[in-house]
């Protein structure tokens, strides 16, 4: 059969005279260039899921890529992408769908953590269900996939589930999938699954990250349907990478880094160059599967609506970006942020460098060094004039702020003090925190709570800081800025503890470090 392209035809990239640059959303805090308008994509993006339902009719299954709320990555690879972009997209048609979200069995037994925020995959579902219920959208459904009788802490969690009120569907692990599409299409493959009664037409399936199981989720459903007699097809709801920009455009090259620990490659879909005489990008995973999709809608309906991987998404992105250099700019820090994250958790690990090797590979094909990072050379700067751990952070506005490890503080929570400062335009020889407000917190650490660093942390600092606000106007204007922090980078020439992490986190600082500790030990407190 030959078939028509599913995506528009026109241009990737926009220029930055196109009218939609004039309805790129304003930015809360200091102005940071925008290469993406938010407004465009929500727009296109909810008409085009639409369109595909009218072309499919019956209940339509909608892969979510990526992460559909807390999306940080598109955030900071596409300026102007907000991190609830997609979820704001769905919210116009929250009346007509509802949300299943997948786990992998594997993932709960590891106890995989969602590194952007910090928390398990576990306890990230709950979150997720609560977080689209805050919103209004239906979600009753959860899938365990990949589950096997010895994933134990999977069977607990699912019936965790099923106290709090849930519908769990079990899958099972299938032999062959997903080369030997006529086991897995039949009793034997997606039979063995149990089956989840969703009441709505429109099925948007998510997860906490990726290799979650959200294709055969989907797939399986479209099985189960059919064998019930109920229409049903499926779509992917796509954001990386972008099959209208080039394959080693940085945009693309900033996922491949971000799923490096998954093998994952971009690639030219040769599906799609061989139905159209046109290139896409696309990843490997989707590729491999394209054929198992294609024959079970074949085998259940008796024709495919698709002819590539690129058919099935529904993937506007390329559309709404509207300038293309911002958007280069922060795929290239991004690639170099996932770097300098790879090697740190090797390093806590004490992993072979597989996925930083990888990603090193990135760099290159993106024409970019870790010294293309503003904050890694004043960081290190201050380390070799010190002898101790430096940090660096620039400012919206460009400028670096350092921060030395001193008997009172640790290297991050000073370059915090006198980034507040720079903000509020305090002089650099002002003491937000005297020595005499500082050393009563570190008695308490040293002598009472059994710290061996009487150094303070950036939470501590913080909360001094609360404190002196309330006589201090300096410290109260200080305190002030906390707001701008949001979305600046940051290098440390020691690994983080996981206080500072956190706090970092939460002010959404952007933050890499040296893959090494202050100090050799053998055991490290979590």
């Amino acid at each position: 059969m030959v078939g028509v392209s599913s995506q528009p035809s026109s241009p990737a990239v926009q220029t930055p005279t196109d009218p939609a640059a004039e309805a790129a959303p304003h930015l809360t805090g200091p102005a940071r260039p925008v290469g993406f308008d938010r407004e465009r994509y929500i727009e296109l993006q909810s008409r085009h899921i639409q369109e595909r339902r009218e072309r499919i009719g019956g209940k339509l299954y909608l892969e979510m890529g990526g992460k559909l709320f807390d999306d940080f990555h598109a955030s900071r690879v596409l300026p102007g992408f907000t991190p609830d972009n997609k979820i704001a997209m769905l919210e116009r048609l929250a009346d007509e769908l509802e949300i299943m979200v997948c786990i992998n069995a594997k993932d709960l037994e590891r106890q995989k953590v969602r590194a952007d925020l910090g928390i398990p995959y576990e306890e990230d579902v709950l979150r997720l269900v609560d977080v689209f219920r805050e919103r209004g959208f239906l979600v009753e459904h959860v899938v365990m996939t990949q589950l096997e009788e010895s994933n134990h802490v999977a069977h607990a969690f699912g019936e965790r589930l099923t106290r709090l009120g849930l519908k769990v569907a079990r899958h099972r692990v299938i032999p062959g999938y997903p080369q030997d599409t006529a086991r897995i299409v039949s009793e034997e493959g997606f039979g063995q699954n149990e089956y989840s009664e969703t009441t709505r037409d429109l099925i948007v399936v998510t997860a906490p990250g990726p290799g979650s199981g959200k294709l055969a989720t989907c797939l399986s459903q479209i099985y189960h349907d059919h064998q019930r007699g109920v229409a049903s097809g499926y779509a992917k709801f796509e954001t990386f990478p972008i099959w209208n920009l080039p394959l080693e455009h940085p945009v693309n090259l900033a996922y491949e880094a971000a799923t490096a620990d998954l093998d994952d490659v971009n690639l030219i879909d040769p599906f799609h160059l061989s139905a159209y005489g046109e290139q896409a990008t696309n990843y490997n995973r989707d590729v491999e599967v394209f054929p198992l999709l294609k024959a079970l809608l074949i085998q259940l309906t008796g024709s495919s609506p698709y002819e590539s991987p690129t058919d099935m998404g529904v993937n506007l992105v390329g559309r709404c970006i509207v300038d293309d250099e911002v958007c280069r700019d922060a795929s290239r820090q991004e690639i170099i942020r996932r770097y300098y994250k790879a090697l740190v958790e090797e390093r806590e690990s004490e992993r072979d460098a597989d996925a930083s090797e990888r990603i090193a590979i990135v760099m290159a094909k993106a024409e970019c060094t870790p010294e293309d990072r503003a904050v890694v050379g004043p960081a290190v700067a201050v380390e070799e004039r010190t002898g101790e751990p430096g940090s660096a952070m620039e400012l919206a506005d460009g400028r670096i702020v350092t921060g030395k490890t001193t008997e009172l503080l640790g290297c991050s929570a000073a370059m915090v003090l006198n980034a507040l400062k720079q903000l509020a335009g305090i002089d650099d020889d002002v003491h937000l925190l005297s020595p005499e407000s500082i050393e009563p917190i570190q008695t308490l650490k040293t002598e009472h709570l059994g710290s061996r660093n009487p150094r303070l942390h950036t939470d501590e600092v913080l909360i001094a800081l609360s404190v002196s606000a309330g006589s201090n106007d300096d410290a109260r204007r200080a305190l002030g800025q906390l707001a701008n922090l949001r979305g600046c980078d940051v290098h440390t020439t020691t690994i983080l503890g996981p206080v500072d992490e956190g706090i970092f986190r939460s002010l959404g600082v952007l933050v890499t470090s040296e893959p090494r500790y202050q100090r050799k030990a053998l055991y490290r407190k979590k």
